[in-house]
């Protein structure tokens, strides 16, 4: 129950506690001493009957009394006063004074120069407009603040247009009579004004401009606001994003510097808190673009800054990608219209029921501009009697009304202002300034206003009005969710406690917050576990085959015929082959297998046993092939290399490869170590959850400069294998007893050369395709290993089993330390023997014969001829002397005839 009890009224004066022998009260622990006024006075008890008031002594704390004047007086100075928890009055030292009322005729007029937005980005002063004429009404019906003035209102629509604003406030600035003050509404406005109105020392208050930018104190010297910064919004967000468990979130907005100020400051602070801003789109008109590229990168938690207007074209486009839903949350701005999404907007191609459906549960964050406690303000109104009283004045429902949320703020403005002037003006009991001395010259005047409106306290209908440093007001900030086409409170946040309160009425669509990105879930990619058996199957059998041919091999050493074949070598390429098939084993290894401590060790067993497997494989077969070129295809002139073939020689060779091999692979190991590596491959979206994506990966051996080693080690090799297969070809027509299997070895030399010289570049190409490159590189290894084996050792078993050449030899070997072997080379090497000795022979006789020839012509010079010529030869021949000499000579084995015709 609300009481009214008044007390004898005095003409003139209603003194405060202590004047005119009232009792003054003290300050005690239990509240205030109630203050009974003297009987010129009246005092207002909410509350309290008469006996009540006269039966206690204490009111407890916030308590407020109301002094009133009946008729055509008013009062001046405090009207209301309240009980403070020291147990104190507030204002004490201002007297409240009842005074007869003056009229406006005899107030001097002090204009205020506004431009309130009515269309455009954000047209809040469809709403802001009012309530500041309601607020001048109010200021100018007191008389304990501006007595002696009267503030009048000249204001143009800026349309929320710099190039329009430029324009008015030119009007303003030239134009009679003089402004005390600028009242600019949107932050694109308020940037150009502020910038510009020190130059002609006026105080701006803006009561809807929320830009960064604007709290640059040495850019905006005499900028104040009673809207804060919209960077109040960004604690906020990050708050909601740790609360949600949120780490990565994606921004687009509207290119204007109101926005891209606010966007960076963002940036900074989620990035003190740990989380990244994974995309950032802007746009200057529009957002098809920008949305789609937000589609295509996956945005799940999306802060959307741009005006009403671009709103409702972002979301058409929202609706057009499908970017909205149980897996997608929008942060937008708060002071939008009620049903900003439901205005017709020509330029926009979506029904009212598509972007219904868009904006559903988005979350919006804005300034408390509207006190949430039902107490009186500065000027005795609450914050409900306000909304009623503005609702009344305007023309449109509120939700339909632009800058309807924003419109205490200029209520307040108005305050802030009539009592930074009525303090500089000593309106309040001190001398002050005239401020009809007021003119762009007078920095004098400027500078107390600027004072008095820095030091501004007092309770609005907003809330508390108070002013930081860079002239922001300071605020709480209230965050709201879309629910069924209607916005619901769900949570207060005070930044400057970090004091976040949650009603814990949030709803989501999938029953839950969504996850800030596609739940991506890594599997990697194993190998077939068939083909790794089967391939590991056939190289353990090429292992048990290559030990049975190096048994055979060691085992018939002491065979004629495998000593002239280097058994030696054979061994090595026995060895080799083995190596090279138990590398198939660690080719196969992967995570499935083994952890990822022991992948190094793997890889290493892979290169090291290739390596060694390759060099001690097809170097010996090449050295074999190498040295039979060598030797074999000399001049005629050094035949005689044929003869000796040094066994050390061969085996320095294949050691020379082996330890080249051996240097670079350790070198590649201490400098360049092989590590495990993970290709990752596109990701894949399953059918059972679309939020949830398949990321595929491959492991692989690989190091830092892996595409340098393997152009080395690759190169080196490939030239033995192109050189073997050239010397190959070159020797495969000569025959020798040294190495008698050189031609088996150069038929192996091709399949290895072919298989190597197709599967390395093949593997390389299929690196990614884990069964097809292990079928490749596996498959190849134990064909070529086969094939070696089978080629170098099959026909010499055959040959000492079919001919049981391993017991004859052998026993030939035991007694008379030769070989009776008939083979087409022995048979060969004993005709050519024989040859030569025939040559020899037939040089001998045919130069003793040049000399008898010789003799006897020169004896026929000498005598001289005394016998009647012979009678010519009935056959048609010439006469011959009995002692002409023969015509040729011949010889019969050590006898030499002397032929006539």
């Amino acid at each position: 129950m609300l009481l009214l009890l008044l007390l004898p009224l005095a003409p003139l004066f209603l003194r405060p506690p202590g004047a005119g022998g009232a009792q003054t009260p003290n300050a005690t622990s239990e509240g205030c001493q109630i203050i009974h006024p003297p009987w010129e006075g009246g005092i207002r008890y909410r509350g309290l009957t008469r006996d009540q008031v006269k039966a206690i002594n204490f009111l407890p704390v916030d308590y407020e009394i109301e002094y009133v004047c009946r008729g055509e007086r008013e009062v001046v100075g405090p009207k209301v006063r309240k009980c403070l928890a020291n147990g104190s009055w507030t204002d004490m030292d201002t007297p409240s004074r009842c005074v007869n009322r003056t009229p406006h005729s005899e107030r001097r007029a002090v204009y205020i120069g506004a431009l309130f937005p009515m269309s455009g980005g954000w047209p809040g002063g469809q709403a802001c407009q009012p309530a500041v004429e309601m607020a001048l009404e109010d200021v100018n019906s007191r008389r304990d603040i501006l007595p002696d003035y009267e503030l009048k209102l000249i204001h143009h629509d800026s349309k929320c247009d710099p190039g329009q604003a430029t324009k008015y406030l030119y009007e303003l600035l030239y134009n009679d009579p003089i402004k005390i003050i600028l009242m600019p509404g949107c932050s694109s406005v308020s940037t150009l004004v502020a910038e510009a109105a020190r130059m002609w020392n006026l105080i701006v208050l803006s009561y809807g401009s929320s830009s960064p930018a604007l709290s640059n104190r040495q850019r905006f010297p005499t900028f104040f606001r009673t809207h804060p910064s919209a960077t109040l919004h960004n604690p906020t967000r990050v708050k909601l994003f740790e609360k949600w468990g949120w780490r990565k979130i994606a921004t687009i907005q509207q290119t204007t510097e109101v926005f891209t100020s606010t966007l960076d400051d963002l940036e900074e602070r989620v990035k003190e808190a740990g989380i990244e801003i994974t995309f950032r789109q802007s746009f200057f008109s529009d957002p098809a673009v920008p949305v789609k590229n937000l589609k295509r990168q996956d945005a799940r938690i999306i802060v959307g800054l741009f005006y009403e207007t671009e709103a409702r074209k972002v979301f058409c486009e929202v609706y057009k990608e499908r970017l909205f839903g149980k897996k997608y949350v929008w942060f937008l701005i708060g002071w939008y219209a009620d049903n900003w999404f439901k205005i017709y907007d020509p330029s926009i191609n979506c029904t009212v029921d598509e972007m219904t459906e868009a904006v559903e549960g988005h979350i919006t964050t804005e300034i408390v501009m509207l006190n949430p406690a039902n107490t009186r303000s500065i000027s005795n109104m609450t914050s409900q009697e306000f909304v009623e009283k503005l609702t009344k004045r305007l023309k449109r429902h509120p939700e339909e009304t632009g800058g309807f949320q924003e419109a205490p703020l200029a209520y307040d403005a108005i305050w802030a202002l009539a009592l930074a002037l009525n303090k500089t003006s000593g309106g309040g009991g001190r001398s002050g300034v005239r401020l009809e001395d007021f003119n762009y010259n007078n920095q004098t005047i400027t500078d107390q206003i600027y004072r008095a409106m820095n030091s501004s306290s007092f309770e609005g209908v907003s809330g508390h009005v108070v002013f930081d440093a860079s002239g922001s007001r300071m605020a709480w900030t209230l965050i709201e969710q879309l629910q069924g086409g209607s916005y619901k409170k769900i949570g207060y946040y005070d930044s400057t406690k970090d004091d976040l309160s949650w009603s814990k009425t949030d709803k989501w669509i999938g029953g839950a917050p969504p996850a800030d990105q596609t739940l991506v879930i890594k599997t990697f990619r194993f190998m077939s576990q068939k083909l790794f058996i089967s391939v590991s199957v056939l190289s353990s059998l090429g292992i048990v085959l290559a030990v049975v041919c190096l048994s055979f091999n060691i085992y018939n050493s002491h065979v004629r015929y495998i000593q002239n074949s280097q058994p030696h070598l054979n061994n090595l390429t026995a060895v080799g082959c083995a190596l090279a098939l138990a590398a198939v084993f660690p080719l196969g290894l992967d995570g499935y297998h083994i952890g990822r401590s022991q992948f190094p060790f793997v890889c290493q067993a892979r290169l090291w046993l290739l390596g060694l497997g390759f060099s001690l494989g097809y170097g010996s077969m090449f050295t074999k092939i190498w040295w039979v070129h060598t030797v074999f295809t000399k001049k005629e002139e050094k035949k005689e290399w044929r003869k000796t073939l040094e066994p050390w020689k061969l085996y320095a060779t294949v050691g020379l490869l082996v330890g080249m091999d051996v240097v670079t692979l350790a070198i590649w190991q201490i400098v360049d170590p092989l590590h495990r590596t993970i290709e990752t491959f596109a990701k894949e979206e399953p059918k059972e959850d679309i939020d949830v994506s398949i990321l595929p990966q491959l492991e692989h051996c690989s190091s830092k400069k892996m595409n340098t080693w393997l152009g080395i080690f690759y190169g080196y090799k490939g030239l033995l294998l192109l050189l073997g297969i050239f010397l190959a070809y070159e020797t495969k027509s000569v025959s020798t007893e040294k190495i008698n299997d050189h031609r088996a070895v150069g038929m192996a030399i091709y399949n290895v050369a072919v298989l190597c010289l197709i599967t390395a570049p093949v593997t390389m190409i299929l690196s990614s395709q884990q069964d097809a490159a292990f079928a490749f590189a596996s498959l190849a290894i134990v064909f070529s290993s086969y094939i070696t084996l089978v080629v170098l050792f099959v026909p010499k078993v055959r040959r000492l089993v079919t001919r049981g050449e391993w017991q004859s030899e052998a026993q030939d070997t035991m007694k008379t330390g030769s070989s009776t072997n008939n083979n087409d080379e022995e048979k060969s090497r004993l005709l050519e023997k024989e040859n030569r000795e025939l040559e020899k022979i037939i040089a001998e006789k045919e130069e003793r014969v040049s000399e008898l020839r010789h003799q006897l012509r020169s004896r026929q010079q000498l005598r001289p001829r005394r016998h009647p010529p012979t009678p010519p030869d009935p056959s048609g021949g010439l006469p011959r002397g009995p002692h002409e000499p023969p015509d040729r000579l011949s010889c019969d084995g050590s006898r030499v005839h002397l032929l006539y015709k």
